[in-house]
């Protein structure tokens, strides 16, 4: 007996229009996706990944135990997944921006960004959410289509969010500051003991890695993110989850260069924009999964939200 026909829905990696397609199979599946999407047979074979997390199916059994209208990205060969690719990701961040040519355009495109979807708060700089509550209350009303109330609601709700980010700056600070001080104490005490079996020419070596970086290096990085990765402390709290993603993909011996600091630092970096970027996503896709489990399975309407956070 064939199996039964099962409800698929398919986009390319940078598409945002999306294909219904019926299969039986994985194998079907392939096949109709390259034909619906007219990729080249020459970029074939194609993989299928999961739209929402990049996961891989290649396998017929994993696939037949897939819901109907499950979502699925076709990378053709050579293409990757990313989180750019996933649903509830930061493609909203890729999007062509138009209409951004002031301050009052761009808070504008923001308002727009948070009526799609309010957990979008959380893939938001700082910059973006304080320029959302500097907006006038009735302006960003009257774009939103909402009450003033509500908006006063929204506006308190972006800058506790605004509030947690710098006091997780500043705990890290203080942690830092704690450290480095049981540091130099331990060096200091070090140097006592070791002063007089130290050669001199040896304590003259020791800033070696900072004269060699004279040259600029090479770097995909924006002279925008660039200075916040060198003036602000703790960085990626302060970078929309896109400039996250930036640095995460440049080279890390580029990217120290390009900072005039070790290697072994711009590692460090690269791991806290990582880990600050996982939580991020892991936030919007526990929303997203919250509201698929909700009653009646649909998005909770922006006024409703606001009403039941303004109950609470």
């Amino acid at each position: 007996m064939a199996a039964p026909l099962k409800r698929c829905l398919v986009r390319r990696r940078d598409g945002r229009e999306q294909h219904g397609v019926a299969a039986s199979c994985l194998r079907e599946l392939r096949d109709k996706a390259s034909g619906i999407l007219a990729i080249d047979k020459a970029r074939e074979p194609i993989t299928l990944v999961l739209a929402e997390d990049g996961t891989i199916v290649d396998d017929e059994d994993y696939f037949s135990c897939l819901p109907s209208n499950t979502k699925f990205v076709a990378l053709a060969k050579n293409e990757k997944w990313s989180s750019k690719s996933s649903d509830s990701g930061t493609a909203w961040l890729s999007e062509p921006v138009d209409e951004v040519d002031s301050g009052a355009e761009k808070w504008k495109q923001l308002a727009r960004q948070l009526k799609d979807d309010l957990s979008n708060i959380i893939l938001m700089s700082e910059e973006d959410l304080q320029v959302l509550i500097d907006v006038p209350r009735s302006d960003l009303a009257q774009e939103l289509a909402q009450s003033q109330t509500k908006i006063q609601v929204l506006q308190d709700t972006l800058q506790q969010v605004l509030d947690r980010r710098e006091e997780e700056r500043q705990s890290r600070q203080l942690l830092e500051l704690y450290l480095k001080a049981l540091k130099n104490e331990d060096s200091i005490l070090s140097k006592v003991a070791e002063a007089e079996e130290v050669p001199r020419k040896e304590m003259d070596v020791v800033d070696t890695g900072t004269s060699s970086t004279g040259t600029s290096a090479k770097t995909a990085l924006s002279d925008h993110i660039l200075a916040a990765l060198t003036e602000k402390p703790a960085p990626e709290l302060c970078l929309d989850s896109q400039d996250l993603e930036l640095v995460l993909k440049e080279d890390t011996q580029a990217l120290a260069s390009a900072l005039r600091w070790d290697k072994q630092k711009a590692e460090a970096l690269q791991q806290a924009c990582d880990q600050e970027l996982s939580k991020r996503l892991q936030q919007v896709q526990a929303l997203h999964s919250l509201r698929s489990t909700s009653k009646g399975k649909k998005t909770l309407p922006m006024g409703d939200w606001l009403s039941s956070k303004r109950k609470k």
